[in-house]
């Protein structure tokens, strides 16, 4: 990228960077909970003061700056709607708010039944802690915030996550796996890649299928089969062709 700025700056006569074939990155795949572990956690997480964040990014899979740079203004109960806006960030010794990372991430995603639940029980329990501070409340507007109003620690937010994962025997994994699992999980119900992409703000789909691309494998099984289903084509499983005849597998 320098050396194209350069050469639109007449800087240089050639980017040589743009003969050079970099290495292809094969993204790893992604650690994930299962759906015993994940109910776990939520049911250890139920009595906690910040259970509503943990079921957020365990069933709509934001980002952990995306739930902490949530507001309340951003969350309609009347539309049962969440509209991810802004992003909370430590950087250097500051927390800061900024755009999310791209027009997509920029998202507004369904309630179900229990996140709306969940977040009207938080909004009551916020309601109190506002009123135990007093004078020492900072109202920021967050929906999620430390007991003095003030937004929370990502820092703080890790240690907490990793508390209540190993108080549920759940193995070690990132906050981020949250997110991985909620996709994974909306696979596993047959949701399409589309809107799994939409519900995750990825750029582009082929994003998504290049992390969860093998988790839709059985989904793809179903696909052919229900085909097979509509069109009578249905063929009832028999014993493999012997090898060397004529019908063995198309190569």
């Amino acid at each position: 990228s320098a050396l194209s700025q350069a050469l639109d700056w007449q800087f240089v006569t050639r980017n040589v960077a743009s003969a050079v074939r970099s290495p292809r990155q094969l993204p790893a795949s992604p650690k994930v909970l299962t759906v015993a572990q994940a109910r776990s956690i939520l049911a250890v997480a139920e009595s906690h003061r910040l259970s509503a964040l943990v079921r957020l990014a365990l069933t709509l899979g934001m980002r952990q700056g995306e739930i902490l740079g949530l507001r309340w203004e951003d969350v309609d109960f009347n539309t049962g709607t969440i509209s991810v806006k802004q992003v909370l960030q430590r950087v250097g010794g500051a927390i800061i708010f900024k755009e999310p990372k791209s027009t997509k991430s920029r998202r507004v995603l369904p309630m179900s039944g229990s996140i709306t639940r969940a977040l009207r029980e938080h909004h009551a329990r916020q309601h109190l802690e506002r009123a135990v501070a007093g004078d020492a409340w900072t109202d920021c507007g967050l929906v999620f915030v430390s007991t003095r109003g003030t937004p929370l620690e990502p820092r703080n937010v890790l240690r907490i996550w990793h508390r209540l994962r190993e108080e549920a025997g759940a193995p070690h994994r990132s906050f981020h796996a949250c997110r991985h699992t909620a996709a994974s999980l909306m696979i596993a119900e047959g949701v399409p890649m589309k809107v799994v992409q939409e519900v995750l703000g990825h750029s582009l789909m082929s994003t998504t299928a290049d992390i969860y691309g093998h988790l839709f494998a059985k989904a793809f099984e179903d696909a052919a089969d229900a085909m097979d289903r509509a069109l009578g084509q249905s063929v009832p499983a028999g014993p493999e062709p012997a090898r060397g005849d004529n019908h063995g597998p198309i190569t």
